[in-house]
C-alpha cells in the first residue's frame, strides 16, 4: 500500500483546495495558539467545509482542556484528533474518538512503552524533539531508531522536505509522512510546487 501524505498547518480554504488538488491524503489544522500556523475554531470549521469526502481532516491540539476537545469534535467534526502535548493515555481515551498521538523523540524516549500506553490510538506520529516546541520545529532525528517491526501505524514527521522524503520512506517504511514546513515559503503558506513534489516524491518512494 503506498505511503500516505498529510500536509499539516493549513491555515486557508485556498491552501485547502490547493493541496488536496496535489493529491494528498490528509489536512492538518492546527488549533493551537503559539504555533505560527494556527487557525481559530470558526476559521477551522471553515476549512473543513473545503476538505473532500476522500480526504480525511485532523485537528492538532497541544493541551488543550476537555471541554475545548469535545467543542472542537462537535463544531469542527474532524476525522481525527491529534494529540500534540503532554497528554496522557487516559485524556486521549476519554472521547471515544479516533486519535494520533504525537511522540517527541527526546534520548530517553520508550518507543514500546508508549505504543503499549497509546495502543487505541489510531496511530502514533514521531517527531523532533525540541525542549520549547510542540512539533513545526523543522528539524528532523535519527530515523534508525524507529522500530521497522511494529504493531502500530507509524507517522513520521519531522524535518522531511521534498528533497529527503523519498529517502525518509525508503529507510522507515512509514505508513504516513506529515510535513508542514517543509513545504511552505513562509510560515503558515504552503507553497505549490514544494507540496506537488513532495507528495510525487513520497508516493514514488512507497
Amino acid at each position: 500500500m503506498p505511503v500516505q501524505v498529510k500536509i499539516c498547518g493549513i491555515t486557508t480554504v485556498e491552501q485547502a483546495l490547493m493541496v488536496q488538488q496535489a493529491g494528498a491524503d490528509l489536512l492538518g489544522l492546527v488549533l493551537y495558539a503559539k504555533s505560527s500556523r494556527h487557525v481559530t475554531l470558526q476559521q477551522a470549521i471553515e476549512v473543513r467545509r473545503a476538505i473532500a469526502s476522500d480526504v480525511l481532516c485532523v485537528v492538532l491540539l497541544v493541551n488543550a482542556d476537555k471541554e475545548f476537545v469535545k467543542q472542537v469534535i462537535s463544531e469542527v467534526k474532524p476525522d481525527l484528533l491529534q494529540f500534540h502535548g503532554d497528554e496522557t493515555a487516559e485524556f486521549c481515551q476519554q472521547f471515544e474518538f479516533p486519535y494520533i498521538r504525537a511522540l517527541r523523540m527526546h534520548d530517553d524516549l520508550d518507543i514500546a512503552a508508549q505504543a503499549r500506553a497509546y495502543k487505541s490510538a489510531h496511530s502514533l506520529l514521531f517527531d523532533a524533539w525540541h525542549p520549547q516546541q510542540y512539533g513545526g520545529t523543522g528539524e528532523r532525528f535519527d530515523w534508525h531508531r524507529l522500530p521497522l517491526e511494529r504493531r502500530f501505524n507509524l507517522i513520521l514527521a519531522g524535518g522531511l522536505t521534498p528533497d529527503n522524503v523519498a529517502e525518509a520512506v525508503t529507510a522507515v517504511a512509514p505508513d504516513m509522512v506529515d510535513v508542514s514546513g517543509g513545504v511552505e515559503s513562509v510560515p503558515g503558506i504552503k507553497d505549490p510546487v514544494k507540496v506537488r513534489d513532495f507528495i510525487v516524491n513520497a508516493k514514488a518512494a512507497g
